[in-house]
Protein backbone atom coordinates (compact mmCIF):
# COMPACT_ATOMS: atom_id res chain seq x y z
CA UNK A 1 0.00 0.00 0.00
CA UNK A 2 1.30 3.56 -1.16
CA UNK A 3 1.88 5.80 2.03
CA UNK A 4 -0.21 8.87 0.98
CA UNK A 5 -3.44 5.74 1.72
CA UNK A 6 -2.06 5.52 5.34
CA UNK A 7 -1.83 9.64 6.12
CA UNK A 8 -3.67 10.51 9.30
CA UNK A 9 -6.48 12.96 7.79
CA UNK A 10 -6.90 17.02 9.45
CA UNK A 11 -9.26 17.20 11.51
CA UNK A 12 -11.95 19.56 11.01
CA UNK A 13 -14.41 21.17 13.45
CA UNK A 14 -17.50 21.05 11.31
CA UNK A 15 -18.00 18.97 8.24
CA UNK A 16 -21.00 19.76 5.79
CA UNK A 17 -23.26 17.08 4.38
CA UNK A 18 -22.42 18.53 1.38
CA UNK A 19 -18.52 18.00 1.82
CA UNK A 20 -18.89 14.40 3.33
CA UNK A 21 -20.92 13.38 0.28
CA UNK A 22 -18.42 14.35 -2.22
CA UNK A 23 -17.18 11.34 -4.37
CA UNK A 24 -14.16 12.33 -6.56
CA UNK A 25 -14.21 9.46 -8.90
CA UNK A 26 -18.07 10.72 -10.37
CA UNK A 27 -16.01 14.35 -10.83
CA UNK A 28 -13.14 13.26 -12.30
CA UNK A 29 -15.25 11.05 -15.31
CA UNK A 30 -17.18 14.26 -15.76
CA UNK A 31 -14.12 16.56 -16.03
CA UNK A 32 -12.53 13.65 -18.59
CA UNK A 33 -15.23 13.64 -20.74
CA UNK A 34 -15.95 17.68 -20.70
CA UNK A 35 -12.77 19.67 -20.25
CA UNK A 36 -12.35 20.06 -23.94
CA UNK A 37 -15.71 21.86 -23.60
CA UNK A 38 -13.40 24.37 -22.33
CA UNK A 39 -12.17 25.26 -25.45
CA UNK A 40 -15.51 26.33 -26.64
CA UNK A 41 -16.04 27.90 -23.66
CA UNK A 42 -13.25 30.58 -24.14
CA UNK A 43 -14.28 31.09 -28.19
CA UNK A 44 -17.13 32.39 -26.89
CA UNK A 45 -15.82 34.07 -24.46
CA UNK A 46 -13.36 35.53 -27.00
CA UNK A 47 -16.17 36.67 -29.46
CA UNK A 48 -18.23 38.25 -26.41
CA UNK A 49 -15.22 40.61 -25.98
CA UNK A 50 -14.79 42.01 -29.43
CA UNK A 51 -18.74 41.98 -30.63
CA UNK A 52 -18.90 43.52 -26.98
CA UNK A 53 -16.24 46.40 -27.45
CA UNK A 54 -17.45 47.00 -30.97
CA UNK A 55 -21.01 47.62 -29.73
CA UNK A 56 -20.43 49.09 -27.02
CA UNK A 57 -18.09 52.17 -28.93
CA UNK A 58 -21.38 54.22 -29.96
CA UNK A 59 -23.40 53.68 -26.78
CA UNK A 60 -22.86 55.29 -23.08
CA UNK A 61 -21.21 53.03 -20.37
CA UNK A 62 -23.40 51.06 -17.96
CA UNK A 63 -22.89 52.00 -14.37
CA UNK A 64 -23.78 48.49 -13.02
CA UNK A 65 -22.40 49.64 -9.63
CA UNK A 66 -24.62 47.59 -7.31
CA UNK A 67 -24.62 44.38 -8.93
CA UNK A 68 -20.69 44.60 -9.82
CA UNK A 69 -20.63 45.17 -5.47
CA UNK A 70 -22.36 42.17 -5.15
CA UNK A 71 -20.42 40.27 -7.74
CA UNK A 72 -17.15 40.76 -6.28
CA UNK A 73 -18.51 40.44 -2.44
CA UNK A 74 -19.59 36.99 -3.86
CA UNK A 75 -16.59 36.06 -5.37
CA UNK A 76 -14.56 37.32 -2.23
CA UNK A 77 -16.89 34.86 0.00
CA UNK A 78 -16.62 31.90 -2.32
CA UNK A 79 -12.56 32.65 -1.84
CA UNK A 80 -12.53 32.80 1.37
CA UNK A 81 -14.73 30.41 2.20
CA UNK A 82 -12.25 27.87 0.05
CA UNK A 83 -8.84 29.22 1.36
CA UNK A 84 -9.89 28.46 4.73
CA UNK A 85 -11.07 24.64 3.74
CA UNK A 86 -8.36 23.83 1.78
CA UNK A 87 -5.52 25.59 3.63
CA UNK A 88 -5.96 22.74 6.64
CA UNK A 89 -5.07 19.91 4.70
CA UNK A 90 -2.36 21.87 2.74
CA UNK A 91 -0.83 22.95 6.02
CA UNK A 92 -1.15 19.37 7.87
CA UNK A 93 0.20 17.43 5.31
CA UNK A 94 3.31 20.55 4.78
CA UNK A 95 3.96 19.90 8.78
CA UNK A 96 3.28 16.01 9.01
CA UNK A 97 4.26 14.59 5.19
CA UNK A 98 6.70 16.92 3.70
CA UNK A 99 7.39 18.87 0.70
CA UNK A 100 7.46 15.81 -1.27
CA UNK A 101 4.28 14.63 -0.23
CA UNK A 102 2.56 18.07 -0.83
CA UNK A 103 3.99 18.15 -4.60
CA UNK A 104 3.67 14.45 -5.81
CA UNK A 105 0.58 13.06 -3.97
CA UNK A 106 -2.46 13.66 -4.78
CA UNK A 107 -4.12 12.88 -1.21
CA UNK A 108 -6.01 16.54 -0.93
CA UNK A 109 -8.48 14.82 -3.42
CA UNK A 110 -8.28 11.38 -3.00
CA UNK A 111 -8.43 11.12 0.69
CA UNK A 112 -9.76 14.28 2.02
CA UNK A 113 -13.88 14.78 1.06
CA UNK A 114 -13.82 18.68 2.41
CA UNK A 115 -10.75 19.25 0.15
CA UNK A 116 -11.69 17.25 -2.71
CA UNK A 117 -15.25 19.30 -2.64
CA UNK A 118 -13.37 22.73 -2.80
CA UNK A 119 -10.79 21.45 -5.50
CA UNK A 120 -14.00 20.64 -7.28
CA UNK A 121 -15.43 23.74 -6.73
CA UNK A 122 -12.53 26.01 -7.28
CA UNK A 123 -11.88 24.20 -10.69
CA UNK A 124 -15.78 24.41 -11.76
CA UNK A 125 -15.29 28.21 -10.70
CA UNK A 126 -12.34 29.47 -13.49
CA UNK A 127 -15.96 29.27 -15.63
CA UNK A 128 -18.22 31.64 -14.24
CA UNK A 129 -14.82 33.93 -13.55
CA UNK A 130 -14.78 34.69 -16.51
CA UNK A 131 -18.11 37.00 -15.90
CA UNK A 132 -15.59 39.60 -14.60
CA UNK A 133 -14.78 40.88 -18.34
CA UNK A 134 -18.80 40.71 -18.93
CA UNK A 135 -18.43 44.26 -15.98
CA UNK A 136 -15.24 45.68 -17.87
CA UNK A 137 -17.09 45.64 -21.86
CA UNK A 138 -20.17 46.99 -20.68
CA UNK A 139 -19.07 50.06 -18.66
CA UNK A 140 -16.11 50.27 -21.03
CA UNK A 141 -12.91 49.92 -18.83
CA UNK A 142 -9.52 49.36 -20.25
CA UNK A 143 -8.69 45.51 -20.83
CA UNK A 144 -5.61 44.74 -20.70
CA UNK A 145 -4.12 41.48 -22.43
CA UNK A 146 -3.06 39.94 -19.30
CA UNK A 147 -6.94 39.92 -18.01
CA UNK A 148 -8.30 37.93 -20.81
CA UNK A 149 -5.27 35.87 -21.53
CA UNK A 150 -5.47 34.81 -17.62
CA UNK A 151 -9.04 33.82 -17.77
CA UNK A 152 -8.44 31.47 -20.81
CA UNK A 153 -5.52 29.60 -19.71
CA UNK A 154 -6.21 29.47 -16.18
CA UNK A 155 -10.00 27.91 -17.03
CA UNK A 156 -8.05 25.16 -20.14
CA UNK A 157 -5.29 25.02 -17.20
CA UNK A 158 -7.16 23.90 -14.26
CA UNK A 159 -10.00 21.52 -15.85
CA UNK A 160 -6.81 19.72 -17.80
CA UNK A 161 -5.58 19.06 -14.72
CA UNK A 162 -8.57 17.56 -12.60
CA UNK A 163 -8.54 14.66 -15.39
CA UNK A 164 -4.87 13.65 -14.01
CA UNK A 165 -5.16 14.77 -10.32
CA UNK A 166 -2.06 16.42 -10.58
CA UNK A 167 -0.83 16.73 -7.20
CA UNK A 168 0.84 19.92 -7.48
CA UNK A 169 -2.31 21.43 -8.19
CA UNK A 170 -2.67 21.43 -3.63
CA UNK A 171 -0.33 24.50 -3.70
CA UNK A 172 -1.77 26.30 -6.57
CA UNK A 173 -5.48 26.10 -5.39
CA UNK A 174 -4.28 27.17 -1.97
CA UNK A 175 -2.72 30.04 -3.25
CA UNK A 176 -5.18 30.98 -5.57
CA UNK A 177 -7.72 30.75 -3.12
CA UNK A 178 -6.13 33.14 -0.80
CA UNK A 179 -4.69 35.67 -3.73
CA UNK A 180 -8.65 36.13 -4.49
CA UNK A 181 -9.66 36.34 -1.07
CA UNK A 182 -7.49 39.97 -0.76
CA UNK A 183 -7.97 40.77 -4.29
CA UNK A 184 -12.19 40.35 -4.81
CA UNK A 185 -12.57 42.08 -0.89
CA UNK A 186 -10.42 44.76 -2.71
CA UNK A 187 -12.72 45.27 -6.08
CA UNK A 188 -15.92 44.91 -3.62
CA UNK A 189 -14.98 48.13 -1.90
CA UNK A 190 -13.90 50.08 -4.83
CA UNK A 191 -17.16 49.06 -6.24
CA UNK A 192 -19.14 49.86 -3.24
CA UNK A 193 -17.56 53.46 -2.82
CA UNK A 194 -14.52 52.96 -0.49
CA UNK A 195 -11.24 54.09 -1.53
CA UNK A 196 -8.99 51.17 0.08
CA UNK A 197 -5.09 52.65 0.20
CA UNK A 198 -3.41 52.52 -2.38
CA UNK A 199 -0.92 50.38 -1.41
CA UNK A 200 -3.70 47.88 -1.28
CA UNK A 201 -3.29 47.35 -4.75
CA UNK A 202 0.42 47.26 -4.60
CA UNK A 203 0.19 44.06 -2.16
CA UNK A 204 -2.11 42.14 -4.21
CA UNK A 205 -0.16 42.29 -7.29
CA UNK A 206 3.01 41.94 -4.92
CA UNK A 207 0.98 38.34 -3.99
CA UNK A 208 0.43 37.60 -7.66
CA UNK A 209 3.82 37.96 -8.51
CA UNK A 210 4.64 35.91 -5.56
CA UNK A 211 2.42 33.19 -6.56
CA UNK A 212 3.85 33.48 -9.98
CA UNK A 213 7.48 32.71 -8.89
CA UNK A 214 6.07 29.95 -5.77
CA UNK A 215 4.21 28.39 -8.87
CA UNK A 216 7.42 28.11 -11.30
CA UNK A 217 9.60 26.56 -7.91
CA UNK A 218 7.20 23.94 -7.74
CA UNK A 219 6.91 22.71 -11.25
CA UNK A 220 11.20 22.82 -11.06
CA UNK A 221 11.30 20.60 -8.17
CA UNK A 222 8.70 18.32 -9.74
CA UNK A 223 10.63 17.93 -12.73
CA UNK A 224 13.67 17.08 -10.88
CA UNK A 225 12.06 14.28 -9.13
CA UNK A 226 10.76 12.85 -12.39
CA UNK A 227 13.82 12.87 -13.73
CA UNK A 228 15.67 11.51 -11.04
CA UNK A 229 13.03 8.96 -11.24
CA UNK A 230 13.30 7.22 -7.67
CA UNK A 231 9.94 8.41 -6.33
CA UNK A 232 6.32 8.40 -7.35
CA UNK A 233 5.41 11.86 -8.32
CA UNK A 234 1.49 12.35 -9.85
CA UNK A 235 2.43 14.93 -12.28
CA UNK A 236 2.85 14.35 -15.71
CA UNK A 237 5.52 15.38 -18.00
CA UNK A 238 3.13 17.46 -20.41
CA UNK A 239 1.54 18.75 -17.21
CA UNK A 240 4.78 20.11 -15.75
CA UNK A 241 5.54 21.71 -18.88
CA UNK A 242 1.87 23.55 -19.59
CA UNK A 243 1.86 24.56 -16.22
CA UNK A 244 5.73 26.28 -16.28
CA UNK A 245 4.92 27.98 -19.32
CA UNK A 246 1.75 29.40 -17.80
CA UNK A 247 3.35 30.57 -14.29
CA UNK A 248 6.70 32.13 -16.01
CA UNK A 249 4.51 34.14 -18.47
CA UNK A 250 2.02 35.65 -15.73
CA UNK A 251 5.17 36.29 -13.99
CA UNK A 252 7.15 38.26 -17.11
CA UNK A 253 3.52 40.05 -17.19
CA UNK A 254 2.61 40.61 -14.45
CA UNK A 255 6.23 42.27 -13.60
CA UNK A 256 6.10 44.81 -16.85
CA UNK A 257 2.44 45.52 -15.39
CA UNK A 258 4.16 45.94 -11.48
CA UNK A 259 6.80 48.14 -12.97
CA UNK A 260 5.25 50.48 -14.91
CA UNK A 261 2.08 51.17 -12.17
CA UNK A 262 4.21 51.33 -9.98
CA UNK A 263 7.72 52.03 -10.21
CA UNK A 264 7.67 53.72 -13.63
CA UNK A 265 4.33 55.85 -13.77
CA UNK A 266 3.33 55.47 -10.77
CA UNK A 267 4.40 58.67 -9.78
CA UNK A 268 2.99 60.35 -12.84
CA UNK A 269 -0.08 58.55 -13.53
CA UNK A 270 -3.74 59.87 -12.94
CA UNK A 271 -5.74 57.14 -11.11
CA UNK A 272 -9.22 56.15 -12.06
CA UNK A 273 -11.03 52.97 -11.24
CA UNK A 274 -11.69 50.36 -13.06
CA UNK A 275 -13.10 47.52 -10.95
CA UNK A 276 -10.21 46.91 -9.60
CA UNK A 277 -6.44 46.88 -9.35
CA UNK A 278 -4.04 49.03 -11.29
CA UNK A 279 -3.27 48.49 -15.19
CA UNK A 280 -0.23 49.62 -16.79
CA UNK A 281 -2.04 52.96 -17.42
CA UNK A 282 -5.02 52.99 -14.94
CA UNK A 283 -5.67 52.03 -11.56
CA UNK A 284 -7.95 49.38 -10.83
CA UNK A 285 -8.01 47.33 -14.38
CA UNK A 286 -9.01 43.69 -13.61
CA UNK A 287 -5.27 42.13 -14.11
CA UNK A 288 -5.48 38.96 -11.86
CA UNK A 289 -3.96 35.02 -11.72
CA UNK A 290 -4.87 31.14 -10.74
Amino acid sequence: MNSYMEITLPNYSYVFNFEEEFEHQDTRVWMTKNWTNGFYYCGIYMIFIFVGQHYMQSRPRFELRGILSLWNTMLAAFSIIGACRTAPEFFHVLKNYGLYHSVCIPSFIEQDRVSGFWTWMFVLSKLPELGDTVFIVLRKQPLIFLHWYHHITVLLYSWYSYTEYTASARWFIVMNYFVHSVMYSYYALRAMGYRPPRQLAMVVTTLQLTQMIIGCAVNIWAHQILEAGQQECHISRTNIKLSIAMYFSYFVLFARFFYKTYIDGGHKSKVTTTNGIASAKYIGSKAKVQ
